[in-house]
């Protein structure tokens, strides 16, 4: 079965949307971080963010915070 095609092709698929979801994470994880830095430029505090993302506060600061 190892050489099995449809196997060979579903193995590929997993390998190739794990990528493209990593990806994505990535990129909206760097999103939400630039939005909640602009936020706290203009005046929000970490308690509003977080009520307004459904997050507590102490997460927001850990987001903002992450490089």
């Amino acid at each position: 079965m190892p050489d099995d095609p449809r196997r060979k092709a579903a193995a590929e698929a997993v390998k190739a949307i794990q990528q493209e979801f990593l990806r994505k994470t990535s990129e909206a994880q760097a999103d939400r971080r630039k939005v909640f830095k602009e936020a706290r430029k203009a005046g929000l505090n970490l308690r509003e963010i977080g009520e307004l993302a459904g997050l507590h506060h102490t997460t927001v600061g850990e987001i903002i915070r992450r490089r």
